[in-house]
C-alpha cells in the first residue's frame, strides 16, 4: 500500500503567473476586443432571458413545437439578442466593460 504524501509537487507550489501583466497600457485591439466581448456576453444573456420566457408560456396554439420549430426559434432569439446588444443595449455590457476595464488601470486611474 503507497501511503499518502502531504507535499505538493514543486509545480504547484510556486505562485501562479498571470495571463496579463499587471497594469499593462491597453490598446485599441484589446479595447474593441474587450467590447465586443462584452457584448456578447450581453448577447448570450438576452438569449437566456428569450429561452426562459418562452418555457413559461403554456403548450399549445396555432403551430404545434417539433424540433425544427425550437431550432428555428433559437435562431431568431440568438439573432435578435445579438441586435440588442449591439444596437439598442440593456447597459449590462457598458457595466460589465466599465468593470473589466478596471483590471488594466493602475491603482492610481482606478477613481
Amino acid at each position: 500500500m503507497n501511503p499518502l504524501k502531504t507535499s505538493l509537487p514543486p509545480v504547484l507550489q510556486e505562485p501562479a503567473i498571470p495571463a496579463t501583466p499587471a497594469h499593462r497600457k491597453l490598446t485599441d485591439k484589446d479595447i474593441a476586443a474587450l467590447k465586443q466581448s462584452c457584448q456578447d456576453f450581453e448577447a448570450i444573456f438576452i438569449q437566456s432571458m428569450f429561452k426562459s420566457m418562452r418555457k413559461a408560456i403554456p403548450d399549445g396554439g396555432l403551430f404545434t413545437r417539433d424540433t425544427a420549430h425550437e431550432i428555428y426559434q433559437e435562431m431568431l432569439d440568438s439573432e435578435i439578442a445579438s441586435k440588442i446588444s449591439k444596437n439598442q443595449s440593456m447597459g449590462l455590457a457598458d457595466q460589465i466593460y466599465r468593470q473589466m476595464k478596471k483590471n488594466f488601470l493602475p491603482d492610481s486611474e482606478k477613481k
